[in-house]
């Protein structure tokens, strides 16, 4: 509804088009939403890819973190921000321990994919993870690999921590991504990671990465809704930018945000690691 009229139409976007834009050098532009008037708004900007995090237990619920939320509440948001969207290609995250094993992954990836339509689902880690991730893949569920800081281990890591940046850890997290892009994932999401590392790391897998707080040189970016319009609660973290600030509109500031990262504008040195 906020589209230009006299912009040409846009088709849908595709996995492989996703992995020809690593070959092109083309940005990938990727954003959170949760409902389907924010999935509209992202849609009519030009955004390439749109997650359904489960950072929603943050921003929505007002959550200490992301463990609370279930599979019942990633549905129900997938479905409705899925009913805004034309163009951009539709992520799901699924939730804290709902693919612990083949079978629970199976029947999740079937809800999310099939019930609520996305088109991919995300999951954290490597390690037994990469065997879920080969599981979902070999029955055509595309798959978005998460490593660096991964907001279910809070508990592990002891808070919210950057990683990788002792020699030991960043060979880890380069033969995880490495393991999980073999295993068949199509996109890769690093946050909180030293901007040298995620530059090695895109450099030597084949698959597009998409960075959050892991500089300027992965394939693409993502950014919560909520931390680009300015309007989450608490400080904001380093990574991310208030786009709204100084323009008149979302529309305006989800344009600016695109536009930022194609012509690699952001992220700046100031929101990286």
């Amino acid at each position: 509804m906020y589209a230009n009229p006299d912009s040409p139409p846009r088709s849908a976007v595709t996995v492989p088009q996703l992995h020809a834009r690593k070959q092109s050098g083309e940005k990938i532009v990727v954003v959170t939403a949760y409902d389907a008037s924010f999935a509209l708004q992202v849609d009519a900007a030009g955004i390439d890819v749109v997650l359904v995090g489960d950072s929603l237990g943050n921003v929505v619920q007002g959550r200490t973190s992301t463990l609370p939320v279930t599979l019942e509440h990633m549905v129900y948001h997938t479905s409705i921000v899925a009913r805004g969207l034309k163009h951009a290609l539709l992520i799901a995250d699924l939730p804290f321990m709902s693919y612990a094993d083949r079978g629970r992954a199976y029947d999740a990836a079937m809800r999310l994919c099939g019930e609520a339509q996305a088109q991919m689902v995300k999951l954290e880690g490597a390690g037994w993870a990469v065997d879920v991730i080969a599981a979902l893949t070999e029955r055509d569920v595309p798959v978005c690999a998460h490593l660096g800081l991964t907001p279910q281990s809070v508990n592990k890591f002891g808070g919210y921590r950057v990683q990788g940046r002792d020699e030991t850890r960043a060979a880890q997290l380069l033969a995880d991504a490495k393991a999980v892009a073999a295993a068949g994932a199509d996109l890769l999401v690093l946050e909180c990671v030293p901007a040298a590392l995620a530059e090695r790391i895109t450099r030597e897998i084949a698959i597009p990465t998409i960075g959050i707080g892991a500089g300027p040189a992965c394939d693409g970016q993502v950014l919560v809704l909520y931390d680009l319009l300015g309007i989450s609660p608490g400080k904001r973290p380093r990574f991310s930018k208030d786009f709204l600030a100084g323009r008149d509109s979302i529309a305006a500031a989800l344009s600016a945000y695109a536009h930022a990262v194609r012509s690699g504008e952001f992220p700046g040195p100031e929101h990286s690691y």
